[in-house]
């Protein structure tokens, strides 16, 4: 039996900001393809992070799958060979199931140069990671770059942010020792969108964790974030030509 899966990508660049986020979190990425599209969802080992990346069939130049596929790979290897990719390539994957292989394709638009890489499927089958369906009271839009600057100013003062709602306002801060770090942020200002159920809200986060959530702003322009009193935060993307990158990452109680 040869290829069961072929699925031809118009911007090789922008998944490499997918591979890398993926990496991030764990060793190995489970893929599963369907009909309705190509997934990735991945359970940090520590289980304090949840990471679900969505390209619907309709976002791919050609899609193509028998029935449904599932395969895992070395994340850190998929992430290795999709930084070979540059912003000419269009990126064509092929599971070939008689070689073990995903043949990922690298191939210029403008002087037809194909460059190709194999990239073995490793022994296993992916076990099924649940979506969580939480919830949550607080909603706010932003630039992805504005959540970059963000995180990046966090990072520069300890390990735990505190997300705070009240009153139609976002305050994210961080302390530690003789430092601080305070943001207030409102709709212009430089929030695209907020909206609230709930009247308060506050929950605590790892500065690390929400750090790894930075890493595909680049592929996307705006990033919508969502939580609630001690509940997991969810951070979305939404990718340039179609489909979702979304985190999950539990907080810290207590």
């Amino acid at each position: 039996m040869g290829q069961l899966f072929k699925a031809v990508y118009p911007n090789a660049s922008k998944m490499k900001y997918i591979t890398q986020a993926i990496a991030k979190i764990t060793d190995e990425a489970p893929i599963y393809v369907t009909q309705e599209g190509l997934e990735v969802r991945v359970l940090s080992p520590d289980k304090s992070m949840l990471s679900i990346v969505r390209i619907p069939a309709m976002s791919f130049e050609e899609y193509s799958v028998e029935g449904e596929e599932s395969f895992i790979v070395a994340s850190t290897d998929l992430n290795k060979i999709m930084r070979r990719g540059t912003r000419n390539d269009v990126l064509v994957m092929e599971l070939d199931r008689a070689g073990n292989v995903l043949n990922m394709v690298f191939r210029d638009r403008k002087t037809g140069l194909e460059r190709v890489f194999q990239l073995e499927l490793l022994p296993r089958t992916p076990e099924p990671v649940p979506e969580l369906n939480i919830e949550l009271g607080v909603v706010v839009k932003m630039m992805a770059e504005d959540y970059m600057n963000i995180i990046g100013d966090l990072k520069t003062i300890g390990e735990e942010a505190i997300f705070a709602y009240e009153e139609n306002e976002l305050k994210i801060s961080s302390s530690e020792q003789q430092k601080e770090y305070v943001g207030v942020f409102t709709e212009g200002s430089p929030l695209l969108y907020v909206y609230s159920s709930v009247e308060k809200a506050r929950a605590v986060y790892s500065i690390d964790l929400l750090a790894v959530t930075v890493k595909p702003a680049s592929a996307s322009k705006q990033v919508t974030i969502s939580f609630d009193t001690d509940k997991p935060v969810k951070v979305e993307y939404e990718l340039a030509g179609g489909g979702q990158l979304i985190y999950w990452v539990v907080p810290r109680v207590g």
